[in-house]
């Protein structure tokens, strides 16, 4: 099982900022503690220019590239700009490409980060630069594949990704997520399923279940982006819901036999989680990872 890992790029950041950097660190160094993966997990090169554009309007990307975004954007996207940023961002990006080119030979492609769903193709916006699973979805849609489905169970609405997919039938936009969290303008998504704070286990995997039905019955994938985010934990921060760990393990378990069952390959991103203990969300980042070696190793 090939995983991708963008951890050694770090973006300096002011002191007690809210996002927990250390968290993509942590993941990788307990998954190498637990023999879950070896020490040939792969760094992969920074996406180019060339690919960025299939998705990103040519003066956003000139604005973003060349540090001369705006500090009304800088504080959309709630990151200082850096060359580190831009570095961080680029590679994140070219991890999730690796991931989706990986998943169509061997069934699945890890990327130990990711998931920055809140991009739109001309802003950044919620710690987003660039839409990486966007930016997959159109290069491999270059070389020659034709639907993507993007399976966002981020707590938060993918609304970016939803915007840059508007009306294109040859990708299937679903997000289930917290009706009332940010954004707090929602775009459509092909499929939104929104739930009330503090939604437990029982609840969410029914509902994703059924959403899963309604995806089978409107759209044929031939690969699947998951974001497999940790923030709908009951703990998360920012999450509002109540979901616990034994249940995003279900989550993760129910996605991937959906994918084996279709014979998809699935790339998988760890999108969001901002629980108050960073240990939080390394076990359930972990546990993504484990189930994904279980299901399809």
């Amino acid at each position: 099982m090939r995983v991708f890992y963008t951890d050694i790029f770090v973006l300096p950041l002011p002191e007690k900022h809210k996002f927990p950097m250390d968290k993509y660190r942590l993941t990788r160094e307990r998954l190498l503690s637990e023999g879950i993966l070896s020490s040939d997990e792969l760094l992969v090169p920074p996406a180019a220019d060339e690919s960025l554009r299939l998705v990103h309007t040519a003066d956003y990307l000139d604005a973003v590239l060349s540090g001369k975004i705006d500090a009304r954007m800088q504080r959309r996207i709630g990151f200082p700009w850096s060359e580190e940023l831009i570095e961080r961002s680029r590679r994140s990006v070219g991890a999730t490409i690796a991931a989706l080119e990986t998943a169509q030979e061997e069934g699945i492609g890890i990327n130990l980060a990711g998931g920055t769903h809140h991009a739109y193709s001309d802003r950044g916006e919620g710690f987003c630069v660039f839409n990486d699973a966007a930016v997959a979805t159109r290069v491999i849609q270059n070389s020659g594949l034709a639907n993507v489905l993007i399976l966002d169970c981020d707590v938060h609405q993918g609304n970016g990704t939803a915007a840059i997919f508007q009306g294109d039938d040859s990708v299937f936009t679903f997000s289930i997520h917290g009706a009332s969290n940010y954004p707090y303008h929602k775009e459509k998504s092909d499929l939104d399923i929104g739930l009330p704070n503090d939604t437990t286990d029982a609840p969410y995997l029914e509902a994703l279940s059924n959403g899963l039905q309604t995806i089978e019955s409107q759209f044929q994938p031939e690969a699947v982006i998951f974001l497999a985010g940790a923030d709908p934990f009951k703990c998360d921060r920012f999450g509002k819901l109540g979901l616990s760990k034994e249940g995003l393990k279900e989550r993760d378990t129910m996605v991937f036999r959906w994918c084996r069952q279709l014979g998809l390959p699935v790339a998988v991103t760890m999108a969001g989680g901002y629980a108050e203990e960073i240990d939080d969300i390394v076990d359930i980042h972990c546990e993504t990872v484990k189930e994904a070696k279980r299901q399809f190793q």
